[in-house]
Parts: C-alpha cells; structure tokens; sequence
C-alpha cells in the first residue's frame, strides 16, 4: 500500500483517532486496512489479547459503509456472549457517534423497542449471537431480504471459541442458509488471540465459501510473562454439601490467594461454577477475620445479569481494588480494564484456555501475570498408587511448558456427523420455510458446510425417525412439515440454542435476584451462590423461584457439568514432566517439593517403560497418557474387546489420567500384548459399542435414532486412529 493508510480511512475515524491520541497505526492495523482496501478476499486476524485486533477490522470496513452506504445492514457481527456483545456496542457507539452510522445489537436482554429499530430501517452495524440470529431465520423470514440483502461483512469475534463447537457448526450453516438473500457474497472477518494452526482456521472461515482467506503476519513483539505455579495439601473434606464447622477460617491455602490478590485488580478463574463459589466464600470469610473490606465479586452463568455487570464494573473502575472470581464467562475480550493479575485454580483443560485467561492481564505495557495454585487432600497413608500423583499439577506444568517450548495450540478437530445439529437446522428449516418436499428439504440442509459428510442415507434414517416419532408429519400431498410434537420444541426460545441449557431455579432475596441453581434446596436447607451462604425459605415448584435469605457461614452448591476435554499432546507432555530433569523457574517452593515427589515416585514403580502396574493382588492400574477421546477409547477397548477374555472387571478411574480394574485370567505382560495386537490388527470403531448402546452426548440426541447415535459416537466421540498409532509403541 503505497498511501499512508490513515488517509485512506473516513473522516470521522481520522478524527477519532486524533482525538484518542493515537500517535499512529499499529501494524495489525495497517495490514487489515490492506486486505480489506485492495483485496475482495476473506480476512483472519490473529494476534495477542488488547493488540487492536477489533479497531483493526471495523476501521476499514466502517470506512467503506461510509463511502458507499448499503441498502441494508452492511456489518454482521456475531459474538460468543451477550456480555461482549454489549462491551464491543459501547464502544462501536462511540466510534460512530458522529458518523451517522448506526449500530444495533440483538440478543435476549435487548428490548422489542430496539430490535424494531433495525427491523423497520436495516443500516449500519448488527451485533448478535447465534442463538438470535437463529431466531432471525426462523420467524422473520419475509425481512431478511430487506435485513441483509446489501451485506458486505460478517466478522466472527473469538473465533477459537467457536470453531470446536456445534455454536460454531451452526454459525457456518446459519451463513449458508443466508445465502440466498444476498445480492453478493459478503466478506468474512475473523477475529481471535489464541489459534495455532492458521491454515485449519482459514478453511473453517471459509466454509461454504469462494473467497480465498488472508492471514496478515504480524509480530507484536514477545510480551512479558510472569508466571508462578504453588501447591498446598488440605485436610480431607467430606463429601457434603455443607463446609466443615471446624475448618479454619484462614487456612495456608486460602490466605497464600488472599495475599496475592488484595488490594490488587486480580481475576480468580475456575473450572467449575462450584470451585468459584467455594473460593470466594473462603476470601470473603478471611477478610472478615481480618477485618478488611469485601471487594468481591462473582461472575458466571448462573449469577444474574446486575450482578454480573456490578463486578464488570468493578474491574473498570479505576479507584478501588475488585477481585472477581469467574468460569470461562470472563475468559473472552470484555474490555475490564487494566489488570493487574490472574489467579489460576488448578489447571485449565487447554493451552488455549490458559492463553486467553492470561491474556486478560498485562495491558497497556504490563507483563501478563498468572499464579496458578493447586491443591490436594492431605494423603492419610493408604492412598493407592494413581491418587498419589499431583495430576493437575503436572497438567498446569505440561500446558505452559508446551507453549513456552512450541508455541503448540490444540488444533481444529473434524466432526464428521453432528447429527444434533443436523436435527436443529432441519426443524429449523422447516419452521421458517414452512412445507417442503424430501427432495428440496435434503438439498437445502446437506448443503451447510457442517453436513458434507453425512450421506442422504443417513438423512433419509432421520426423517423416517422423525415422522416416526411425529416431529415431523408427511402431508397427503407427500410434503414434511413440523410435526406436533416437533411444534413443542421449536416454539420454546431454548430451540435457537445447540448447546444444553439447565431449567434451573430462579433465586430471589425479596425481590433482588441473585441467580440459578440446577437442583431447589428444601426449606431451611443452605447452599452457596454469589460467593455468599443462603438459607431456603420457600420454594414456588411451579414458577421455580427460590426464596433465600442471606446468613454467615459457608456452603456449597453443585451443577451439572462435564470434564473438560483434554489433546493427548498434554498428557503425553505431563509423562514428559515427570521423566525429564528440567527445573522449571516458575515453580514455587511447595510446587517444586511436590513435583519432586511425584518424579521419585515416578522412577521408583518404573512408570516410565510400563504402562501397566500391578497394585496387588488381582488389582493393575494402566496409565495410557491419551487424551479425552482415546482414553475413551482404550477403556472401551479393555471392557468390550478384552475383558471376557482376560476376566478383566471394576474398570473405574479418573479420565484421562489411569484405569484401575480387576483381573482375573491374565498378568500385566498378556495385557499389554493384547493391546498392542489390537492396535496393530487395526479395531472397528462400531466394536466399541455395547448391544444397543445409543450413547446422548449433544442436546438432541434424545430425537436421533439409535444407529445414526452409535455412528457419530464411534468416530466423533472416540480416537481409534490416535490410540492405535500410540498403543503401537507400547
């Protein structure tokens, strides 16, 4: 470009950029505005967390609405979150303020008033989620002409979010079905901090796609990190839901956290909803003893809006400390000022996870700082072998160590047959277009980018199902529309989302609500929500609202939830960990006594050459260091193909980490010599099923039947490739 690209943007950005006192245009900046200026291809912008990265695509896309306006919304943005989505329109209204550029946004917390505004004069900027759009396409079919005829851009924020995910699927085939109201085929903008691979991006951008996509390599510079990983024993909890009366107040555990983020604008992510609550409890229960302020905060899904943007709020405001403890909700590009750490608790399931939450650190010049902090019940002697391993320890270390080493992301995994998905956009298909014969419904469904690989056969077994079970009725004139049935599921407003939502319970202190629990506690029972200890007072069953009042103490409440899913590559580094004599700097003193002690241990029962240890008596322990779904795999192998034969039983473990079983007819040696036989002869990945076995993992496999279940199940949900490929080497 051989113009200076500041004068190639609108008037109204020059001016905003003097005003804002920018003394130039970051890199990532020039580059986009070169794609976007003198190319008509697809563009993926990938750099570090507060790199300019949103300035960088709406500058020179916001410029060429300017200087030739379009006939219908010109910008399609779609977000992971309603929280990013009302940051990202913040700051888009500031921007266009002067620019008569309008900007909407759309989701389930905006009012009719302001959708109608879009609806009745489409312009500018619309900002949405899947889940709206969904509901776009479905019931305001005889608008989208007018909605997005004139499209020029779609920009997908976090696109890392979404790529592994059904949201993702439904966000490629949602952009096919809009194709068909477009007078050219609008331009793609990808957006994300944390991708490895970039040629596996660019084909997912470009699905359903002619344009080509560009990547602009830009280095940002290595930004400072600061890490430090601690670990500390607890005493053994019991398994209640109430915390012990006679713990401590300020345990070493809870008072290392506390010193480390008092004062301080600090971030507390947690893998689960029940290990945010629990903290914050804790802190706020040591602040008390020692008399200093409450600055603290929750944040996740089942808190309520308000007080979710109370502790956003907290976090901007630049005068007083807010510590704020949160699930992956706050992982994404909320704008929360400029922190000064993060707090880890135990380790996450991916790199990219631990980049995006460090991320959230280190702006405006500043190092990016994490602690992580593990801990572990305290051993009481007769532990078995497996549980004496600090696994996640190990796993925290495998994550940074596979960065700092490789830069190595978890790359884009292929789903051959999400047929949840293909269940939701078939009913979604015909709830919006109403009758349509078999021949125009397979024609307009196979051909989203998420269904290349599923053939008509499988289609044809669905919709047999599907009529079957009157989802979908066949009219005389031998056309399908939604059935009675199907009518119950695509009027709720939980249709538009692919992704499981709980019913849960509404909580309310008087009027105030404070959030939702899956499961209602019964009256006078306490649990734990907001970082605070409630007491039932009443529960209506038929509205799902609970009645609380708050009380001193702490308690516990638990949701529904999964594992993460972990890649091989970091369980084959965690082995790596414990094998290797590197000393990791950013270990602290309990950290490093503890990861000693694992690697003597580790050295002592030979874990390195043997997989597979005898316990004692008839008990063995297999530790395979694979990932999720080969894990997955291997268990299936040992209780479908080998346990009748070797009188293998009990087989029970942590995911992802070891298997502890029984047997009976054979010796580790016979073991390992199946598998690896198994491995080299090559395994059906149907062989792994039982009988019947139709395993639901997605949110409408409840409709599929029982044969398409057991196809995805068998190569989606599990790796027979990987774990023969590894097994081998056993």
């Amino acid at each position: 470009m051989k113009e200076n690209p500041f004068f190639r943007l609108a008037p109204f950005i020059q001016e905003f950029i003097y005003t804002h006192g920018w003394t130039e245009l970051r890199a990532i900046q020039i580059e986009a505005c070169r794609v976007i200026f003198e190319t008509d291809a697809h563009l993926l912008l990938a750099t570090g967390t507060a790199s300019g990265k949103t300035e960088a695509a709406f500058l020179p896309v916001l410029t060429i609405l300017y200087n030739d306006p379009p006939e219908s919304v010109g910008v399609l943005y779609i977000g992971p979150t309603k929280a990013l989505i009302n940051d990202q329109f913040i700051r888009l209204n500031d921007l266009l303020q002067e620019a008569n550029i309008p900007v909407f946004h759309w989701h389930g917390d905006v009012p009719l008033t302001e959708k109608m505004k879009v609806l009745n004069n489409p312009q500018g900027v619309l900002q949405i989620t899947p889940e709206s759009l969904e509901a776009l396409l479905m019931h305001r079919k005889t608008q989208l002409q007018k909605l997005f005829g004139d499209l020029r851009f779609v920009i997908i924020d976090e696109v890392h979010v979404f790529m592994n995910s059904d949201r993702g699927r439904q966000i490629l085939a949602q952009l096919g079905r809009l194709k068909v109201y477009h007078k050219q085929e609008p331009r793609r903008i990808g957006l994300s901090a944390t991708l490895g691979d970039y040629s596996e991006v660019e084909e997912w951008l470009r699905s359903g796609s002619t344009r080509p996509v560009i990547t602009p390599r830009v280095s940002a510079g290595e930004q400072k990190i600061r890490l430090a990983l601690e670990h500390f024993f607890i005493a053994k909890m019991e398994k209640t839901t109430r915390e012990p009366e006679n713990e401590p107040v300020v345990n070493p555990y809870y008072e290392y956290i506390f010193d480390n983020t008092w004062k301080r604008k600090c971030l507390i992510f947690s893998n689960s909803k029940e290990e945010a609550e629990s903290m914050l409890s804790s802190l706020r229960l040591v602040a008390k003893a020692k008399k200093a302020p409450d600055f603290y905060h929750m944040h996740h899904g089942s808190i309520s809006a308000p007080l979710r943007e109370m502790a956003e709020d907290a976090m901007r405001s630049p005068y007083l400390p807010a510590i704020v403890a949160a699930t992956t909700t706050l992982e994404l590009g909320i704008d929360v000022g400029p922190l000064e750490r993060i707090i880890q608790l135990e380790a996450p399931y991916s790199v990219s996870s631990f980049l995006q939450r460090l991320g959230r650190s280190g702006r405006r010049g500043n190092p990016q700082e994490m602690i992580m902090v593990f801990k572990e019940e305290e051993p009481i002697g007769h532990e078995i072998l497996p549980q004496q391993f600090p696994w996640m320890l190990l796993q925290g270390i495998a994550i940074i160590q596979l960065y700092l080493e490789e830069r190595w992301i978890e790359p884009l995994r292929l789903v051959r047959y999400p047929f949840s998905l293909l269940y939701h956009q078939t009913m979604a298909i015909l709830a919006s277009q109403g009758e349509l014969r078999f021949s125009e419904l397979a024609e307009r469904v196979l051909q989203l980018p998420p269904f290349v690989h599923i053939p008509i056969e499988d289609f044809k077994e669905l919709i047999r199902h599907l009529i079957k079970i009157d989802h979908i009725e066949q009219t005389e004139e031998g056309g399908l529309i939604v059935g009675l049935k199907g009518e119950d599921v695509v009027r709720s407003f939980r249709f538009y989302a692919v992704f499981p939502d709980d019913d849960e319970y509404s909580v309310k202190e008087g009027s105030e609500e404070i959030g939702s629990v899956a499961y209602p506690p019964p009256p006078g029972e306490r649990f734990g929500l907001a970082g605070k200890t409630w007491e039932v007072l009443d529960v209506d069953q038929k509205r799902k609202i609970i009645l609380v009042r708050g009380v001193e103490g702490k308690a516990l409440t638990t949701w529904p939830g999964p594992y993460g899913v972990i890649h091989t590559r970091i369980k084959q580094r965690m082995k790596q960990v414990l094998f290797e004599d590197l000393e990791y700097s950013y270990l602290q003193p309990k950290a490093r006594a503890r990861l000693k002690e694992a690697r003597n241990l580790a050295r002592m029962v030979g874990l390195e050459q043997n997989h597979i240890l005898a316990l004692g008596g008839n008990t063995y322990a297999l530790f395979p260091w694979l990932g999720t779904r080969s894990f997955r795999t291997i268990t299936r192998v040992i209780k479908h193909l080998l346990a009748s034969e070797l009188g293998i039983s009990n087989v029970e473990g942590e995911p992802s980490n070891y298997l502890i079983f029984k047997m009976e007819k054979g010796n580790v040696e016979e073991l390992r010599q199946r598998l690896v036989a198994l491995a080299n002869e090559g395994i059906a990945p149907e062989s792994l099923l039982g009988g019947n076995e139709a395993p639901v993992m997605q949110k409408y496999d409840q409709y599929i039947p029982g044969k398409l279940l057991r196809k995805a199940f068998a190569y989606d949900h599990l790796d027979v490739e990987e774990f023969s490929q590894i097994v081998k080497g056993w």
